[in-house]
C-alpha cells in the first residue's frame, strides 16, 4: 500500500520499467504498455481517483529512481558534455523521465477507457430501466429494486409530468440538461428522475411534492420556447408510475385534439373527457344524431362546429365569441340561428346547450366530420 492509500498492485512492474530505461535507454515495450493500460482499467473499476493514482506513480518514481553510475553524477541540467559521464548521464535521466511519461500516459488511457465504458453501461442501464418502468415491463419487485439505484422508492406515490416542444429531444440535448440543472439547483436531491422518452421530457417525482412538478413545468415551458406540459395524477407502486405517465400522454393528445391553450394541463382537471369518450358507440350516436344535420349546411358542418366550440369557450357571450372568430355579432347570431334550424337544438337554451356542447367535444375528440364513422 502506498502512502496515499493506493494498493501496490497498481504499480506492479513499474520499478523494473524505470530500471530498464535507465540502464538501456529503451522505451516501453508493447506488452508493458498493454499491462499499464490494464492496470489503469482495474484501478478505475476499483473506484480509485486518477489524481491519487498519478500521485502514487510520481512518488514511486522518486522512491525507486534507478541509481546507476550515470544517474549518481548526472543532473537534468548537465548538457554541456563535459565531466564524467556528462551526455550519457543526461541521456539516462531523459530516458527514465520518458519512461515515466509513457507509463503514466498508458495507465491514464486505460483508466479513462474504463470510465467511458462505465458511463456507457450506466447510460444503457438507465435507459433500459426507464423503458421498463414507463412501459410496465419486468417484474415489479425487481423493478422496484432497480429504481432505488436511480433515487426512486416505488412503494410511495409518484406523479409523472410530460413536456413536449416543437422538436424532439434526447437526454444529451441542451434543453433536458438545462431543465435538470434548474431542478437540482432549486430542490437538490429529492428522489426526482428526469429523462426523455419519444422525444418528450419526462419528470417523475414523489406524489406529495407537487411543487417539484410545477417547477419542472415552468422550466420546461421556458426551455422549449412555449411547449406544453401535462401532469398525471399521483399513484402508488410501479404500476402507478405507468398509470400517471399514460394519463399525462392522454392529456397531451386531448389538448391537441381540442386545441387547448393552457401551457400546463393537469389530468385531475380533465377527468370529464375520458368519461365522455369511454363509451365510444354512445358518443358516436350522440355526435351523428345531434350534429349530423349540420352537414347539409353550405360549406359543410366544420364551420358551424367551430362556431359552437368558440361560443361555448367564450361562456356563451356572443360579443366575445364573435371577436374570437373575427365575425360581427350579427354574423355570429345568424350562424347560431342556422344551427338551431338544422339541428332543432338552440345553443342559447340551457337545456339544449349541454347536449350540443357534449356533442361538439365528442366530434373534436373523434375528428368528425373529417373522419367518417
Amino acid at each position: 500500500m502506498t502512502g496515499n492509500g493506493i494498493p501496490d498492485e497498481f504499480l506492479d512492474g513499474y520499478a523494473r520499467i524505470l530500471e530498464a530505461a535507465a540502464s538501456t535507454g529503451r522505451r516501453l515495450t508493447r506488452d508493458e504498455m498493454l499491462a499499464r493500460r490494464e492496470l489503469g482499467e482495474r484501478a478505475a473499476e476499483a473506484g480509485f481517483g486518477l489524481r491519487a493514482l498519478i500521485g502514487a506513480h510520481l512518488a514511486a518514481a522518486r522512491a525507486h529512481w534507478p541509481v546507476t553510475a550515470s544517474t549518481r553524477t548526472a543532473s537534468p541540467r548537465d548538457d554541456s558534455g563535459g565531466g564524467t559521464g556528462g551526455s550519457g548521464a543526461s541521456g539516462s535521466v531523459d530516458s527514465v523521465l520518458a519512461a515515466v511519461e509513457q507509463a503514466v500516459d498508458a495507465f491514464a488511457e486505460g483508466y479513462e477507457r474504463a470510465q467511458r465504458l462505465a458511463v456507457r453501461q450506466e447510460v444503457a442501464a438507465r435507459r433500459e430501466f426507464i423503458d421498463d418502468l414507463l412501459y410496465g415491463r419486468s417484474d415489479p419487485g425487481r423493478l422496484a429494486e432497480r429504481a432505488e439505484r436511480f433515487g426512486l422508492r416505488l412503494s410511495y406515490e409518484h406523479a409523472v409530468a410530460v413536456a413536449e416542444g416543437f422538436v424532439a429531444y434526447d437526454e444529451e440535448d441542451a434543453v433536458p440538461r438545462s431543465v435538470e440543472q434548474a431542478l437540482i439547483s432549486r430542490f437538490g436531491d429529492r428522489s426526482v428522475l428526469l429523462t426523455t422518452k419519444a422525444g418528450r421530457l419526462v419528470c417523475i417525482a414523489p406524489g406529495d411534492q407537487g411543487e417539484v412538478l410545477a417547477y419542472f413545468a415552468k422550466q420546461a415551458f421556458a426551455a422549449t420556447d412555449g411547449g406544453r406540459v401535462a401532469i398525471g395524477r399521483p399513484r402508488p407502486g410501479v404500476s402507478g408510475v405507468v398509470w400517471s405517465y399514460e394519463e399525462a400522454l392522454n392529456v397531451l393528445d386531448l389538448a391537441d385534439r381540442l386545441d387547448m391553450d393552457g401551457p400546463v394541463l393537469h389530468a385531475a382537471d380533465l377527468l370529464v373527457y375520458p368519461v365522455l369518450t369511454r363509451d365510444r358507440e354512445a358518443m358516436t350516436e350522440l355526435v351523428l344524431s345531434t350534429l349530423g344535420p349540420l352537414e347539409a349546411a353550405r360549406g359543410g358542418a366544420e364551420p358551424l362546429i367551430e362556431t359552437l366550440s368558440v361560443y361555448f369557450e367564450a361562456g356563451c357571450v356572443a360579443a366575445e365569441a364573435a371577436r374570437r372568430l373575427s365575425l360581427s355579432v350579427r354574423a355570429l347570431t345568424y350562424r347560431l340561428e342556422r344551427i338551431h334550424k338544422l339541428t332543432g337544438a338552440d345553443p342559447a337554451d340551457p337545456v339544449h346547450r349541454y347536449t350540443l356542447q357534449t356533442a361538439v367535444i365528442g366530434a373534436r375528440l373523434m375528428d368528425w366530420p373529417a373522419k367518417t364513422f
